[in-house]
């Protein structure tokens, strides 16, 4: 099994096919297997990678809660691909994986030919701060409580998680299998460390709106918590845009991922291209009138 260093925890990837790299980020519902239909379909022309995050095994679970952050998840993804021999790539990530994906960008701006952020929003807002992280508390200690089997039932039962079940019972039931057997302690901590105390998208608009890379935003329009941090994204990010999917809910790649994959090669393309500008800011009163010259 390949593995990447990461400040002494080691961290599982696997590579699939040649040509530009894409990097993979799953979230905290899944694993790198999440990603299968994606690493079939984008194989053929390019060489991804997808990894598990500490915590998820098999890569390590370190036994210390401040061995898992934020900012250590969007290391993490720098320290995969320095182990892959990889300088640049496309960055797609989904749930907690957008979250690292968006301050990957942050952080090592150089390293990201593209950022691709799906589902990324929950306990953003101001007014959800204080209720989020009491329920990633309330997750984190049942984990501790009754263990990853248990907890798959529920989890994987979730609100946003229904249209999945709804449109593929068979998929979403191995989506539960796989949540099951993960690793309590590590999803435990992983709560704690990364998911409760992540700082609000609304707390980075400042740096947000200096991050110049390619961006792909991608929300399904029944995942709720994620729409407005969506729309405040798109319209921070410069050279971003966003696709909102119709009758979809959190899992978007396993929802739809033959939707998902045509996006992805689009938006791959137009920046390989060089197409993917940065909008155009338009300062003006009103949208009717935007196209009339005023007379010299």
């Amino acid at each position: 099994m390949p593995y990447a260093d990461s400040d002494g925890v080691r961290l599982f990837f696997e590579e699939s096919g040649d040509g530009i790299p894409i990097i993979f980020v799953h979230e905290f519902a899944d694993d790198y297997r999440s990603w299968a239909a994606q690493v079939r379909f984008f194989s053929r022309r390019y060489r991804c990678v997808t990894f598990n995050a500490r915590g998820f095994p098999p890569s390590d679970v370190p036994d210390e809660q401040d061995r898992y952050s934020q900012i250590i998840a969007a290391d993490d993804i720098a320290a995969v691909m320095r182990g892959a021999g990889i300088d640049q790539a496309h960055i797609v990530g989904i749930s907690m994986g957008g979250f690292a994906v968006l301050h990957f960008g942050l952080r090592h701006p150089k390293m990201a030919k593209s950022l691709t952020i799906a589902a990324c929003g929950y306990g953003a807002g101001y007014d959800q701060r204080e209720q989020y992280a009491a329920d990633c508390e309330v997750l984190a200690a049942e984990y501790d409580k009754v263990g990853a089997a248990a907890m798959a039932k529920m989890y994987a039962d979730g609100a946003f998680r229904q249209q999945f079940k709804e449109k593929n019972p068979q998929g979403w039931a191995e989506f539960r299998d796989t949540l099951a057997k993960h690793s309590a302690k590590g999803s435990a901590l992983t709560m704690r460390g990364v998911q409760k105390v992540r700082p609000s998208l609304y707390d980075l608009e400042d740096d947000l709106r200096e991050m110049k890379a390619p961006t792909l935003i991608i929300s399904g329009d029944e995942d709720d918590w994620c729409l407005e941090p969506g729309l405040y994204l798109k319209r921070t990010i410069p050279a971003s845009g966003l696709w909102v999917v119709p009758k979809t809910g959190h899992t978007i790649n396993l929802e739809e991922p033959a939707a998902f994959n045509a996006q992805l090669s689009e938006f791959f393309a137009m920046v390989e291209a060089g197409r993917w500008a940065e909008k155009t800011p338009y300062e003006g009163a009103s949208a009717l009138l935007s196209g009339l010259q005023k007379d010299d």
